[in-house]
């Protein structure tokens, strides 16, 4: 009997853990939410030091350790759960360690990274006027991504019929864990960071690019991980892009705009050239959803060029891009979409998952600063 009283007390404890760690979660979500710009960059500085102590223990191993305790985690779930209704035990203490665990780790999420979606715009750290801009300098500024990008096709590794070679994926991911460095010295916001290599999502990065995602930073093992079976030219562009949320970098558009940073400052020019042609594709795209025809003319405009050449091959990897992932599509999308979504606009990012393309304005800002 006091066995079962024992039980029972431990079950309660558990449960009420559970709802004062969730609890705790949203009161820092609205703390941060109405006064977080008086807690940064206070916080940020705290998050880097958090998640560098948190990557050197990760970085023992080349993968994400992340990737195998959760797969670990919901088999010890699964076999626990059917051997108490094989033995009808009671339920309620399996589902109070069911939610604690993932509570737990919720909270630690968002007191330990993820309330720096509420952090001030990257675009003030790097003293970047970003605002609402004309056709003419999107045109100006997709012109200007294509040709950097084409004048370093040519000098990427290719095959001898043209496609990208597919490189060494622990080599890119030496190469993106430290290539914030640099750029530390001359913006603050950059500094401080882990130069751990990128990890390789081995059990869940399939799955994630049917869901339609490229890559995942799991901050409370401080690693940022990337599938294996990214295609060449996004590769090196993904793995700094996951870097960046390392250095307190949540919103998913600066991250973006902080891999092209990162990549274009880089002394190899396959990041180089990644962060090139990807801020070529990114404008290139919100041209052609404004003004088609004038996406076009940027394109044919490289015909009468010196880099008509390496304009050529850009476009070449652009559409082998594009029909790679096609074979990722799926159903799944939809769903990975909508959680996403739900996420992002949880943390005040109203646009959701639309947010990704306002990349550009930066982009633009970039161009013209």
């Amino acid at each position: 009997m006091r066995s079962v009283r024992k039980s029972g007390r431990s079950t309660r404890v558990r449960l009420a853990a559970s709802a004062v760690l969730v609890a705790a979660s949203g009161g820092l979500m609205l703390l941060f939410s109405r006064w977080g710009r008086f807690l940064f960059p206070a916080y940020r500085a705290f998050t880097k030091g958090l998640i560098r102590l948190q990557a050197m223990v990760a970085s023992a191993v080349p993968f994400a350790l992340w990737d195998f305790v959760a797969l670990g985690l919901i088999l010890a779930a699964v076999v626990t759960l059917a051997r108490r209704i094989r033995r009808r035990e009671p339920l309620l203490p399996w589902l109070s360690v069911a939610l604690l665990l993932p509570s737990a780790l919720l909270f630690a999420f968002v007191a330990g990274w993820a309330l720096n979606h509420y952090a001030p715009p990257l675009a003030d750290d790097l003293q970047l006027n970003v605002y609402k801009y004309s056709t003419d300098q999107l045109a100006n500024a997709t012109a200007y991504y294509y040709e950097q990008a084409s004048r370093l096709a040519p000098e990427v590794p290719r095959e001898a019929d043209g496609p990208l070679s597919q490189q060494d994926f622990y080599d890119l991911a030496r190469v993106s864990g430290s290539a914030y460095q640099g750029l530390g010295d001359q913006y603050p916001v950059y500094a401080g960071g882990s130069a751990a290599p990128v990890k390789a999502l081995l059990l869940w990065g399939e799955p994630l690019l049917y869901s339609g995602y490229v890559g995942m930073f799991f901050s409370p093992t401080g690693e940022a991980g990337v599938p294996l079976r990214c295609a060449p030219a996004d590769m090196p562009f993904t793995m700094c892009h996951e870097a960046a949320h390392r250095l307190g970098i949540a919103s998913e558009e600066e991250a973006n705009f902080a891999a092209f940073m990162a990549c274009t400052a880089s002394s190899d020019v396959r990041f180089r050239y990644a962060g090139y042609y990807n801020a070529f594709v990114y404008c290139l795209n919100a041209l052609a959803s404004t003004d088609a025809q004038r996406a076009q003319q940027v394109v044919q405009s490289a015909l009468g060029t010196d880099w008509v050449d390496g304009a050529r091959l850009v476009l070449d990897d652009h559409t082998r891009t594009r029909d790679y992932y096609k074979q990722f599509r799926s159903r799944f999308q939809q769903v990975g979409d909508s959680v996403n979504n739900t996420y992002l606009k949880s943390f005040g990012e109203s646009s959701g998952v639309r947010s990704y393309g306002l990349v550009v304005d930066y982009l633009i800002a970039w161009h013209e600063r």
